[in-house]
């Protein structure tokens, strides 16, 4: 029987005043595309403001500059053929898939990063290649998170012996509990009170609202699981916090901006608040 986990949410990492940028995770981002620089930029930066202590970002050679005029902070890694083993092996955690695009070479990626251990977040591109097979890879051994939102869900849906994606929340919390069990993975199924579950336990998230329905949103969260993996947290607890401050962090620029003008940038910008708000229960 599938249990719902408590109402308190998980602690944030710990953050001691005389920590160093090593202690708080090293963080692989792995997309991007010619026709899209923002969705790997707004992972990366996400992950940066919620509080990693490094993050890669792996793009195409041809876009990585453009990518890192967007965050600077970020250390850049120019791709051309395969992902360099020592940056895999350098990360606590790998984000996977935003802006990646379906070519030959996306698809070359995503075979390799799916047969390392690490936690991982695969969204996007990555989830849509990853649909396109006729089964599960049997080479998958990714610690992973998969934040589908329902489109791709649908996609995934034939993986997992499915044709649909539930619009009731009782049907999306199957979905994604059946998903995760036969997958092996957590499950962060997007959408309105988005629905989490690892096979044993769900939880639905409660915040949130039409301020995050621009491009570039789902970006974000995917950087702050990533983030939050990248610091050793349970992918679970993690799937928890991240789409909690994620979703409150965009009600908070639409307090701000208004609902309808919030940009993606935005919603980036209103994570310390986020944070500082669920600091202040403690």
């Amino acid at each position: 029987m599938l249990n719902p986990t408590s109402d308190q949410l998980p602690a944030l990492p710990p953050r001691p005043i005389d920590g160093h940028k090593g202690l708080f995770g090293n963080v692989l981002v792995v997309g991007g595309s010619v026709d899209v620089i923002g969705a790997p930029s707004f992972a990366a930066l996400a992950a940066l403001r919620l509080g990693s202590g490094l993050v890669h970002l792996a793009v195409p050679r041809p876009i990585l500059a453009a990518c890192l005029t967007i965050v600077p902070e970020a250390v850049g890694l120019g791709l051309s053929g395969k992902i360099p083993a020592e940056a895999i092996d350098k990360a606590d955690a790998i984000v996977l898939g935003p802006g990646l695009g379906q070519s030959p070479r996306a698809k070359q990626w995503v075979k390799q990063l799916i047969a390392v251990e690490k936690p991982m977040v695969i969204d996007a591109d990555a989830l849509n290649i990853l649909s396109q097979s006729k089964r599960w890879p049997a080479n998958f051994r990714a610690k992973a998170v998969l934040t589908p939102h329902p489109g791709e869900m649908r996609r995934l849906a034939h993986l997992v012996g499915r044709t649909d994606v539930p619009s009731d929340e009782q049907g999306r919390i199957d979905l994604a509990a059946v998903t995760a069990e036969k997958l092996g993975v957590v499950i962060v199924l997007k959408g309105h009170r988005t629905a989490i579950a690892d096979g044993e336990q769900f939880a639905i998230n409660e915040t949130g609202d039409s301020s995050l329905s621009k491009g570039g949103s789902g970006d974000i969260l995917s950087g702050m699981l990533g983030c939050f993996l990248g610091q050793k947290m349970d992918r679970f607890d993690a799937a928890r916090l991240a789409t909690h401050l994620h979703g409150r962090a965009g009600e908070l620029a639409g307090q701000k901006l208004g609902r309808r003008s919030v940009l993606a940038r935005d919603v980036i910008d209103a994570i310390p608040a986020a944070i500082a708000e669920l600091e202040a229960r403690v």
